[in-house]
């Protein structure tokens, strides 16, 4: 006879914990084949994800999609006992860069066991989130008589450089992804903090044109850094606009900040409900003694949900429009982003986060862009939960063994009682 549901979970969640440690050895094999992004080519560790899967998972249809000449996305289908709903996990298969002349103490491609710590470029970002999902497919793979539907695992070849060659792609191609009831991510975060949505950003130049002249005859030239500088003064003043965010994504904010910020940093429940400015670059002029007849700036600014890219421009426009010798451009622009936090998927992985870890989990927006964009921006449910990030992009990345076992138990166990219901 088969067994009952309870039985059947219970079952699982053994499996999945005594499965867990397999974790830590996936993630060492991923790492083991670069694929920094720049210069992006991904084509040999999607081989290396598919061998893996083709290995752990005969029963799984396994497929890779070129995309350009460095970009391979990988898709992994399993189904269940019968028809249901689509879960879909996602993660990207590009990294940082290794970076060679960077302080490095271990060797960024071997994945150093020490101390509890796996070390190397995409411990962390994401190569150990790929394993946990990877880890998780495969458990659904082999109890697929105690679940219903499909579940489908992909992994995307361009986050860093925003995703039009991977996950954007995957949706508008793959077969039913667009159709997903629910989406699970393991990109870095925290264990404790479960992630339902993100800021949105715009990425803007501002240039300033001006007439050159002496440095001692001022009267005679228009300098453009002193215009530039009036510029981002109406740039930076957009930190002011107004936010009407949903009252379910204020109280959560709200109500995750006691977990999340001991975590994340004093002050992000505060830059998670309004307009940031981030002025990254500025070049102009060529010496002291030289009105400059040319500026530019690079702004990052990031919007809360409740402020729009189309209100953020309209702002800029009114901010900059009348400035003398302004000109401004959009580089790069993505709406802020949400599932509700009381989405199914939601419930159920913030449950299974806080039976694997025994104690209290967050639930909250996302300072940084992600995949899952490009997920919510199709109407479908999607969460970001991951292992904590140590020196991500940096010398010596690294990641806690025990967090990525637990990250690969609420994935499997979310997704099972999803499929189950």
């Amino acid at each position: 006879m088969p067994e009952a549901p309870a039985a059947a979970r219970s079952a699982f969640a053994a499996a999945a914990r005594a499965r867990a440690p397999e974790v830590a050895a996936l993630t060492r094999r991923l790492m083991a084949v670069p694929s920094p992004n720049p210069p992006g080519d991904v084509r040999a560790c999607a081989e290396e994800a598919a061998a893996l899967l083709r290995y752990l998972a005969p029963e799984a249809e396994v497929a890779l999609h070129a995309t350009s000449p460095e970009v391979t996305n990988l898709v992994a289908r399993i189904r269940g006992a019968g028809p249901g709903r689509l879960l879909a996990f996602n993660g990207h298969l590009d990294t940082y860069p290794v970076n060679e002349a960077l302080p490095w103490t271990v060797d960024p491609l071997k994945g150093e066991l020490r101390d509890g710590r796996l070390y190397g470029r995409g411990a962390a970002d994401m190569k150990g989130g790929i394993a946990a999902s990877l880890l998780a497919f495969v458990l659904l793979a082999q109890h697929r008589d105690a679940w219903r539907g499909e579940a489908i695992l992909t992994l995307a070849g361009d986050e860093e450089s925003m995703g039009p060659l991977g996950t954007k792609w995957l949706l508008d191609n793959v077969p039913g992804l667009a159709e997903a009831g629910a989406v699970i991510i393991g990109d870095a975060g925290s264990p404790r903090v479960l992630r339902f949505g993100e800021k949105g950003f715009l990425w803007i130049e501002v240039e300033a044109t001006g007439r050159a002249a002496h440095g001692a005859h001022v009267h005679l030239g228009e300098n453009a850094v002193d215009r530039l500088r009036a510029a981002l003064d109406a740039v930076a003043g957009l930190a002011v606009l107004p936010v009407a965010a949903p009252p379910a994504v204020a109280a959560a904010i709200a109500a995750a900040k006691p977990v999340s910020e001991p975590l994340a940093g004093v002050g992000e429940a505060d830059v998670l409900g309004r307009v940031t400015v981030n002025i990254g670059r500025i070049e102009g002029g060529t010496a002291p003694n030289l009105v400059p007849a040319s500026a530019r700036a690079a702004c990052d600014i990031r919007l809360p949900v409740g402020v729009t890219c189309d209100a953020a421009e309209a702002a800029l426009q009114a901010g900059l429009g009348g400035l003398p010798g302004i000109a401004w451009r959009v580089l790069r622009r993505f709406e802020p982003n949400h599932t509700d936090p009381a989405a199914e998927v939601v419930r159920l992985t913030h449950a299974a986060a806080e039976e694997v870890l025994g104690g209290s989990v967050a639930v909250n927006m996302r300072v940084g862009g992600s995949d899952a964009r490009w997920f919510r921006m199709a109407g479908l449910p999607t969460v970001v939960y991951g292992p904590t990030p140590h020196n991500m992009g940096g010398a010596d990345e690294w990641a806690e063994v025990a967090e990525l076992e637990a990250v690969a138990r609420v994935h499997a166990l979310a997704a099972f009682d999803f499929l189950a219901t």
